[in-house]
């Protein structure tokens, strides 16, 4: 009996180690992606690679505010009857709500730069920025 306990302690353990190893690398993988895209936006010359720099940061923001906002072994925010009477943990909707805004709004954002991008491109038969800098309208 003293043997089964000690199993069942060991893989409870494991389980919780594992998702602690999960969580840390949801945050550090969100936090790479916004630092990649960082990067990009401040780096390089081309305006195309500088708004696809801005989608992967806009990304990897979404990925960390999904990763706070979850809960292990939580429960849609749903509330019924059979959800009230006992004391069950529930993942909060509010950082949910939040990243489909910031999708919406990023798409948005993404459209308008690359129809801006495409116009400069008429324009100045160019998209490096230090062409464009340059020249006089």
């Amino acid at each position: 009996m003293k043997k089964v306990l000690k199993i069942k302690k060991s893989i409870t353990m494991t389980e919780e180690l594992m998702q602690q190893i999960l969580k840390y690398t949801l945050y550090g993988g969100s936090i790479a992606l916004i630092l990649i895209g960082i990067y990009g936006v401040l780096m390089k010359k081309n305006l195309i690679k500088i708004l696809i720099s801005l989608s992967v940061a806009e990304s990897g923001l979404n990925l960390l505010f999904i990763s706070v906002g979850y809960v292990m072994n939580g429960t849609a925010p749903i509330f019924s009857p059979a959800v009230v009477d006992k004391n069950v943990l529930m993942v909060d909707p509010v950082p949910q709500a939040l990243v489909l805004t910031a999708i919406v709004i990023g798409l948005g954002v993404t459209a308008l730069g690359l129809s801006l991008a495409i116009r400069l491109y008429r324009h100045h038969n160019t998209t490096n920025i230090d062409e464009i800098r340059n020249l006089k309208w």
